[in-house]
């Protein structure tokens, strides 16, 4: 059966888009039906692969941002443009209900959290990173739910552990506008969000646009709490706060890293 479940991960299979959210002016979340779709840990990514119909392929990886187990939740990415790009104009500008692509996958098993995994957590994202973490943020959003709600006969006893894990998410993005799910977290009541703004602020924020440095960081992330740290975002961002987290005195052990660079959208 692991063998089974293993080459089904590794198989392309047809996916069609049944719903499309734009979430802000260059990002778009799809959701897929899958036929036969194994579920998937938060933290993980999928494979996609568009077909031209003269025959010319083009593949990205892309993480997954639904909740994942024990929820049994749709198959959905969140994508960035990326100008020139070979896969995501597509995928933000052309595609719509009804489309089929082709996905392989969930791939990935280093970046994790699950909700019996513990915390503290702190989570933080530069730019279109934060879409693994979200997948961990509604994870969490929905094992604290099932914990609160009043026990039925058919519960799943592992849906509510970690509901009450404490859960820091830290964005950092240039602009208000470019802050992807900021209306959703903020209906998220178990999630502890914060922004780092580096261009622009909005009206009223108490600080000046700057980049995520130590003294936030410090405030954030206190070495104290001894946090399990997942870190998303591109190559020279993960690096700095990285370097800046361990540096503080965290564990490098717990701190998780997913970085991304050019690829050819």
């Amino acid at each position: 059966m692991a063998r089974a479940a293993v080459l089904r991960r590794l198989t392309w299979q047809p996916a069609a888009v049944s719903e499309i959210r734009a979430e802000t002016e260059s990002a778009s979340t799809l959701v897929f039906d899958v036929d036969d779709w194994p579920g998937h840990v938060a933290g993980q990514h999928v494979d996609v692969r568009l077909t031209a119909a003269d025959g010319y392929q083009a593949q990205r990886s892309y993480s997954i941002a639904s909740a994942g187990r024990p929820v049994r939740a749709p198959l959905e990415i969140t994508v960035q443009r990326v100008e020139d790009g070979e896969v995501s104009p597509y995928l933000v500008d052309v595609a719509r209900t009804g489309d089929l692509v082709e996905v392989r996958g969930p791939v990935g098993g280093y970046f994790t959290w699950e909700p019996g995994d513990g915390g503290p957590v702190v989570a933080i994202a530069g730019g279109s990173g934060i879409v693994p973490l979200m997948a961990m943020a509604r994870t969490h959003d929905r094992a604290r739910a099932a914990a609160t709600a009043p026990p039925t006969a058919n519960a799943d006893p592992t849906a509510t552990t970690g509901g009450d894990t404490n859960f820091r998410l830290v964005h950092a993005v240039r602009t208000p506008d470019d802050a992807i799910y900021a209306a959703e977290l903020a209906e998220m009541p178990g999630i502890e969000v914060h922004y780092a703004y580096s261009r622009a602020v909005p009206e009223g924020w108490p600080e000046r646009p700057g980049r995520l440095g130590g003294a936030a960081l410090a405030r954030l992330a206190p070495v104290a709490a001894a946090p399990r740290v997942y870190l998303c975002g591109p190559t020279g961002f993960v690096e700095t706060v990285a370097n800046l987290l361990v540096d503080a005195g965290h564990e490098a052990a717990r701190i998780r890293t997913e970085r991304f660079g050019p690829t050819g959208g």
